[in-house]
């Protein structure tokens, strides 16, 4: 399976809800009207997969063969439920008990405006999400389902916006099932926060986590021929603006990220893998640490996570899932060094050699230069700064009894000083709701000092994401207060221990 991501693969099934009790009649126009709607969403643009309607659903036969079809279907990312009129919610439980995917209960109607002059109580029972809604959200709440509510009218650009959003984030989840995590050996010694349970994220997120040595894929760099090193450089000469020692008397090290690129590429197709690590002590039998071919790799899609960190990359991965065909990019990230000057108050980002392109606010440039730990040949990477705008940060990390997805709103902002002696990709960001409040919020949250960056994604999709995958998510904003946030961890404690002993 290609790294290339394609969300036209996946689909979303359209489950529209009645009963019986109104005849043939009333169930004809229920299944008229959701096909009205089915073909007016395949011909929305913000929607990046197809919407498929099934028949309506009004027994609880019928439901349950509903749900446990969409459940065995690899291309269904997820689902939508809409009650068009009532519909006994106890016909759900078995189907709802059996289902597998992400579901969105959309909560509308299909006229817009009340017929004032001609309404009747045929036209009220036909047209009763109001009270059909309410009933199917009564049970998803009893059974302790996760799903995204959205109200309003079904031809609104806001909330076919909020459809997007967890369209995108479903088909993330769908893509993080099917892809393993190709770890270049272990992380890096001694640091807490890349470890984690491989086996519970495989539970919870349905992420294979696999380790190969760093042999094997010496062995494939091996035997990357010259002649194809030498073809992909040329694509990075048109792609990317050059040092004058990298188009000379450095280009050998390019080469070199140019093997280490096809080498990794060609690893992860065997391996279906949709994210990779490397670590700086593990480099047995390579000369560089992967830079340059680490940040191609993400820009073609790839997620990726420094020092052995695998919750990270396989985030990134879902990041560039979710934010596939959007404006903007995503990254691996690290908080590096802050600015304190009053009123300018502001955090560095950046790392040894790996962010991604996708993010870059102009045409990167192509160096090589020391790297000043690993112990390896000097390494090649592209260097920029990170395009001015609103970005997140997220991070997943492993409290022991669950994940926990940390997320902060910053502003990214331009780069007024020359930085000659830091030839890194890097970003420099105004946190929200401030340096100070944000830092200490991070921190009381657990929060990583790796992240996915993005400046495609609000915190609406991650939000959507970590509820479909039943986790924990902390969101810091213009409107956190670190004490506050404080006490909500405290009471999530509590309801989280709750959710683990089954109450």
């Amino acid at each position: 399976m290609s790294n290339r991501i394609d969300l036209n693969r996946y689909e979303f099934w359209f489950i529209v809800g009645s009963q019986d009790l109104y005849g043939d009649e009333a169930l004809k126009q229920v299944a008229a009207n959701a096909a009205v709607m089915t073909e007016e969403f395949s011909r929305e643009k913000l929607f990046p997969s197809k919407i498929i309607l099934k028949p309506v659903a009004k027994s609880p036969q019928g439901i349950q063969r509903l749900f446990e079809e969409a459940s065995a279907a690899p291309q269904c990312a997820g689902i939508i439920t809409w009650m068009h009129t009532f519909s006994p919610s106890k016909m759900w439980i078995g189907g709802l008990a059996s289902n597998t995917k992400p579901v969105f209960h959309l909560h509308t109607q299909f006229n817009r405006d009340i017929p004032w002059k001609t309404i009747d109580m045929d036209f009220m029972n036909l047209n009763q999400s109001a009270h059909g809604d309410r009933e199917h959200g009564y049970i998803y709440a009893r059974m302790r389902l996760p799903r995204k509510v959205a109200a309003g009218h079904w031809q609104e650009a806001e909330l076919r916006r909020r459809i997007a959003v967890w369209m995108r984030a479903a088909a993330a989840r769908q893509d993080g099932i099917e892809r393993v995590v190709l770890r270049l050996g272990d992380n890096m010694r001694e640091v807490a926060v890349t470890e984690g349970d491989k086996v519970e994220a495989q539970i919870k997120f349905g992420w294979q986590v696999n380790t190969w040595g760093i042999g094997d894929f010496a062995a494939r760099y091996n035997a990357v021929s010259g002649s194809a090193a030498e073809a992909l450089v040329k694509e990075y000469e048109t792609a990317y603006e050059f040092s004058d020692d990298a188009k000379n008397t450095r280009r050998a090290a390019v080469l070199e990220q140019a093997k280490y690129e096809i080498a990794l590429a060609q690893f992860m197709a065997d391996e279906n893998a949709g994210a990779f690590t490397t670590t700086f002590q593990d480099l047995h039998g390579i000369p560089q640490l992967p830079g340059l071919a680490c940040q191609r790799l993400m820009e073609q899609g790839c997620g990726f996570g420094g020092e052995g960190d695998w919750k990270q990359a396989m985030l990134v991965r879902c990041a560039k899932v979710m934010s596939a065909g959007l404006p903007g990019g995503v990254s691996f990230m690290e908080d590096y060094t802050y600015h304190f000057e009053p009123g300018k108050e502001a955090a560095l980002g950046a790392h040894m050699l790996e962010v991604c392109p996708s993010i870059a606010g102009e045409k990167p440039r192509l160096e090589v230069h020391p790297l000043g730990i690993g112990g390896k040949n000097d390494p090649a990477r592209l260097v920029f700064d990170a395009a001015p705008g609103p970005a997140v940060l997220a991070t997943i990390v492993d409290l022991g009894d669950r994940f926990r997805l940390v997320a902060n709103e910053v502003d990214t902002i331009k780069i007024e000083n020359d930085m000659p002696r830091l030839p890194v990709a890097r970003a420099l960001w105004v946190p929200r709701p401030s340096l100070r409040d944000a830092a200490e919020s991070w921190i009381i949250s657990g929060g990583a000092h790796h992240s996915a960056y993005s400046t495609s994604l609000g915190a609406e999709y991650f939000r959507d994401w970590a509820e479909m995958m039943d986790i924990e998510f902390v969101l810091i904003d213009r409107d956190t207060k670190p004490d506050r946030l404080r006490d909500q961890l405290r009471w999530g404690e509590a309801y989280w221990s709750g959710r683990r002993h089954g109450l």
